[in-house]
């Protein structure tokens, strides 16, 4: 089996093979996909940490035959890295490797590696959102270049070490119910739906009566059980649907 190995330090995955297709999300440097077909200059992938499937652009990965696995995630909101000796800034989020192999077949360097983890505490949380803070939104973006609202909670759960798949409406599916807001607390998630229902948005609750999500940039905004309260305008922006917990000792 093929697997596909980004090499750029943000590449777009699309709908469809075209450079004009919708955005659905991104993969980043050092991240793998399972090769599904090639046409023309884009490749079918399917994800190897979500599953997620769309199209790459073919010289943005490299094909290899074995799937190198990650040994820990940058944690700063922009990380300088070395590719073939030229200088790359990378996101937070993105893979490193130890792999001898892996580093010395795509010369990759880190030379300011800190290698840290994260368990899921409450000054953790706060931590990594706030490497996050003001990055502006991106539809299927999830890097500090840009980002969208379920790109922001799958990354920082990422981070933790707590699995969620790509889409908003696929995360809603995880995790146990909060029953009210006032129980919440700080890395439950909450849900917003539109008019018809469909879960259209989620942020990351700070405490029972503020959250950061990604809204025209990632923000801090107020809340309350009808939803979202813009901090500046006062205007109501989202309408809450649901409350989930994902940390066992919340």
């Amino acid at each position: 089996m093929d697997y596909a190995f980004c090499i750029a330090s943000v590449a777009p995955i699309r709908k469809e093979p075209s450079h004009r297709s919708e955005m659905v999300t991104q993969l980043l440097l050092g991240e793998t996909a399972k090769v599904i077909s090639i046409e023309n200059e884009f490749v079918a992938i399917e994800c190897s940490y979500d599953g997620y499937i769309g199209w790459i652009q073919k010289k943005q990965i490299t094909i290899m035959n074995h799937l190198p696995k990650p040994d820990g995630y940058f944690t700063n909101g922009i990380q300088e890295v070395f590719i073939n000796h030229n200088s790359c800034r990378v996101s937070i989020g993105t893979p490193y490797y130890n792999d001898k192999i892996v580093l010395d077949k795509y010369h990759i360097s880190y030379p300011f590696l800190e290698e840290r983890s994260f368990t899921p505490t409450k000054e953790n949380i706060l931590y990594l959102l706030e490497e996050y803070m003001h990055t502006p939104y991106l539809w299927g973006g999830k890097s500090t270049f840009g980002i969208d609202c379920s790109g922001l909670t799958q990354q920082l759960f990422k981070l933790l070490g707590i699995y969620l798949p790509r889409d908003a409406y696929q995360q809603v599916e995880y995790g146990i119910e909060v029953p009210f807001l006032s129980e919440a607390t700080c890395g439950d998630i909450a849900f917003f739906d539109n008019e018809e229902g469909r879960i259209t948005h989620v942020g990351v609750l700070v405490n029972n009566n503020a959250i950061i999500h990604a809204s025209g940039t990632v923000r801090l905004d107020k809340i309350d059980m009808g939803g979202i309260i813009h901090t500046e305008s006062g205007e109501r922006t989202h309408k809450l649907r649901i409350v989930k917990r994902l940390i066992k000792d919340n």
